[in-house]
């Protein structure tokens, strides 16, 4: 396509001109071009193929400019009126230059509708020639510029999940440091396994906040942090903690469902039960959390920066695949989160027996 247009377009280009023109002056006039002098027509014919390769080139040459001086300009409106304003005028230049001189000196001279054809014809073609070689252009800016745009926002987004990321519960791993800190006093064994569960917890959150996991490693996390928050909680807590096996095979984002556990550990209070229920029902995961809360004397926050940095992440994460619901009486507090699951990758491994198998049955 290239070298058709670089080599043979711009002289079909010429006598398409130079044909439209015949075409209409031999209507008004009742003239047959093809009865006039051979010599005549193939001197015609060369000057607007000439005329063709000079105005194409001309085109490009002045593309080139556009792109150099004015690819910096936002408005590509205003841009492409510029660049039809400088192709009109170089059009007029060319046409009056080059073809409209052959009609003053053939046949009866220029008359009004020679002048008038020569300039409307080539200045058309001309025009429809820019409208149909830049559209590419503008096309491939257009979408470079979305791409750029996308990339940027995609950058954005993940420097968000990075920052929220960074916000998880440093009340935490203070409070868990501290707990360590008295259990090396008492009981040095339990203070090593709360080291070990505490390594567990830090080693989790490593985890890319665009890649997903397995639920299963989600919930060992909230295992080994629930393990540690009963060495600091009180004996009387009641917690019941039911997760449905049929979930642990399912890709989430890591760092979801801990926030919703921790909060009930920090908030819990009253009757001082937690109750933990995460399950798979109709292809979601169903996760819910509720615990007891001192008798309300004041107005509080439902949830704190933990939770409402998880709505966030969700919002990024599953935008329009799940739901977030908070709800608080006098002395309970829950929170139930339903979540459309990533589609589980199965690979299959062939072995080589299997290879072999399949060469023989082919």
């Amino acid at each position: 396509m290239s070298n058709f247009r670089r080599y043979y377009l711009p002289a079909f280009y010429g006598l398409i001109t130079y044909f439209s023109i015949r075409l209409l002056l031999d209507t008004v006039t009742g003239m047959k071009f093809w009865e006039r002098p051979l010599g005549l027509n193939l001197f015609e014919i060369t000057a607007c193929i000439f005329f063709g390769y000079l105005l194409i080139g001309a085109h490009h040459y002045m593309y080139r400019y556009f792109d150099t001086h004015w690819a910096d300009m936002d408005d590509y409106r205003k841009r492409v009126l510029k660049e039809l304003g400088a192709i009109l005028m170089m059009t007029v230049l060319f046409q009056n230059l080059i073809i409209l001189p052959m009609a003053a000196f053939t046949d009866d001279g220029a008359q009004w509708y020679d002048v008038a054809d020569i300039n409307l014809i080539p200045l058309l073609y001309s025009l429809i020639y820019y409208g149909v070689s830049r559209s590419n252009t503008f096309l491939q800016a257009y979408v470079s510029n979305k791409v750029k745009l996308q990339e940027v926002t995609n950058n954005q987004l993940q420097a968000e999940l990075k920052f929220l990321k960074a916000q998880l519960h440093p009340h935490f791993i203070f409070n868990a440091l501290n707990t360590i800190y008295f259990q090396m006093d008492e009981d040095v064994n339990a203070a090593k396994k709360s080291v070990e569960q505490f390594s567990e917890l830090l080693r989790y959150q490593l985890y890319d906040q665009q890649q997903t996991v397995s639920i299963r490693h989600e919930i060992q996390y909230l295992h080994s942090f629930i393990n540690l928050q009963k060495v600091r909680a009180s004996d009387k807590l009641v917690l019941n903690l039911h997760l449905d096996p049929d979930l642990y095979d399912q890709q989430v984002y890591p760092l979801l469902l801990f926030p919703l556990v921790e909060n009930a550990f920090k908030y819990v209070g009253g009757e001082y039960w937690i109750n933990i229920k995460a399950s798979l029902e109709h292809e979601r995961i169903h996760f819910i959390v509720e615990n007891a809360i001192p008798k309300i004397t004041m107005p509080v926050k439902a949830g704190g920066i933990g939770l409402e940095n998880l709505k966030r992440r969700l919002e990024l994460l599953y935008p329009g695949k799940h739901t977030f619901e908070i709800n608080k009486t006098a002395r309970t507090f829950s929170v139930a989160l339903s979540i459309e699951p990533e589609p589980v990758v199965y690979q299959t491994i062939i072995t080589e027996e299997d290879e072999d198998q399949m060469r023989h049955h082919g």
